[in-house]
């Protein structure tokens, strides 16, 4: 892991696809700044594609989807997909469940629910569960002794967990960020795997972040990446001198010089 400020112009000359984490690292302590939403736009200008792939409800997605500068949004830790349609004012929203297997895994998490407000009834749910459509959100405990309870009783129900910044987060199904956007860049957008590796950008600061970390060789922790790097099973390339949204302002700034420079190149 190296001070993106060390990167140079070749490093990013062929990024087609921004794909980032949003709180932490889009955000700075809850807030989107002005110059976080511009380097976005920026981006977008350039040709690139920009993805926010996200642990957050599918309520917070339907509307950055809808009126953000991106071209799509992965919510709940890889359980959906949203994107604009022809008609802007109208998403198309792809879920990893469909049909049945989407029945069964909402009656599961119901359950899942259930069996921790009975056996945990000191766990809380986040304050946005009620925008969830994919995964269930607890308030993260302060003690590592409840962490461990909470991370046995999903385990136990046959649910996926993970932690970040925000959430104790738990789903049914085997995806997670990275197999849903690997499942979108190849389905929606054409990319075969050595394309990822030279095309795609991630950016994240948590936990969750972590295969996404461990898959595309273009990666960026946000500067508070260094609260989690002990517990963290694969680290980013690179790591930006400013936290959350500042950090990935930095992150767009080189993307784009490197795209300015191969340019001129040709």
């Amino acid at each position: 892991m190296r001070p993106l400020a060390e990167c140079t112009l070749e490093n990013f000359k062929d990024i087609r696809f921004v794909l980032t984490d949003m709180d932490e690292t889009l955000t700075f302590k809850g807030r989107l700044a002005a110059e976080t939403y511009s380097a976005l736009e920026r981006l977008q200008r350039a040709d690139i594609r920009v993805i926010p792939v996200t642990a957050a409800p599918a309520g917070w997605c339907d509307q950055m989807a809808r009126m953000w500068p991106v071209d799509g949004v992965i919510g709940e830790n890889g359980g959906l997909f949203f994107r604009r349609s022809e008609d802007p004012h109208h998403l198309e929203r792809d879920y990893w469940h469909q049909g049945q297997a989407a029945e069964l895994a909402r009656q599961q998490r119901e359950l899942l629910i259930s069996t921790i407000r009975e056996q945990l009834p000191w766990a809380r749910l986040a304050a946005d569960q009620s925008f969830r459509q994919t995964s269930i959100a607890f308030d993260i405990p302060h003690e590592s002794e409840k962490r461990q309870q909470l991370s046995q009783v999903i385990i136990e129900a046959g649910a996926e967990h993970t932690f970040n910044n925000l959430w104790a987060l738990a789903w049914f199904g085997s995806y997670d960020k990275l197999t849903m956007a690997q499942r979108i860049l190849r389905q929606v957008y054409g990319l075969v795997a050595d394309q990822e590796q030279s095309q795609v950008f991630y950016s994240g600061d948590s936990l969750n972040d972590a295969p996404m970390f461990g898959h595309f060789k273009h990666t960026l922790g946000v500067s508070t990446i260094h609260d989690c790097l002990d517990e963290l099973p694969f680290k980013p390339a690179w790591v930006s001198a400013g936290a959350g949204g500042s950090g990935f302002v930095e992150a767009a700034d080189a993307i784009l010089k490197g795209r300015i420079s191969s340019r001129k190149s040709i």
